[in-house]
């Protein structure tokens, strides 16, 4: 652990019980921001003309064309 994170984290177990649960609760709150920002990123960078375009394209392509296995194969052959 960095030096920062390392004072953070003794600050937290300092914590009274009541504060720590209030951390806790705000940690959860600001994970799910984040699972929220990220999914709304892919899925722009999904849509057409977004980030991810042209290697779902691809992936189409190689679909049409036979080159993909379905997953029970890939996972069965391993």
């Amino acid at each position: 652990m960095t030096g920062e994170v390392q004072k953070i984290a003794e600050q937290v177990k300092a914590l009274p019980e009541k504060e720590f649960d209030e951390f806790l609760s705000w940690l959860a709150d600001y994970q799910m921001e984040q699972a929220d920002q990220w999914d709304e990123e892919l899925a722009r960078d999904s849509q057409v003309g977004g980030r991810l375009d042209s290697v779902l394209q691809r992936v189409r392509n190689d679909i049409a064309a036979g080159r993909v296995k379905p997953l029970d194969e890939v996972i069965h052959d391993a």
